[in-house]
């Protein structure tokens, strides 16, 4: 399930194939298919940091169970990477958030993670 909300303060000539590119990465990345990947990108002009409008970004990453400090270290590098790589951001120019909200705390489907995989298997 996870959730990656990227805010940059960069144009991206073809936001539709990099939002793409991104969502495959991302799968990559956490090690989960892609089907269960989503991600939004923003553009936003003003986006500052270190109180400048040099490029610029800002990464949430949501998801459930595969998140952690070794393993956080590892998604810093690769998503900081694939941002140089792709729209030119250096990586002191952002800042990534992990988040794992906890299995009751993520609705799908009209009820939560927690409720669904406490459901027994057949």
């Amino acid at each position: 399930m996870p959730y990656l909300e990227l805010m940059v303060n960069v144009q991206i000539p073809n936001d539709t194939e990099f939002a793409l590119e991104f969502s495959k990465a991302a799968a990559e990345a956490l090690g989960k298919p892609e089907a269960y990947i989503t991600v939004s990108i923003t553009y936003n002009k003003t986006l500052t940091f270190a109180g400048t409008l040099e490029p610029a970004f800002a990464l949430t990453v949501t998801s459930l169970d595969n998140l952690n400090p070794e393993a956080n270290l590892k998604y810093s590098a690769i998503f900081s990477e694939f941002l140089q790589s792709k729209l030119g951001i250096p990586n002191d120019r952002g800042y990534i958030t992990f988040n794992d909200p906890g299995r009751a705390f993520l609705g799908y489907m009209g009820t939560t993670f927690e409720t669904i995989f406490a459901k027994p298997s057949r």
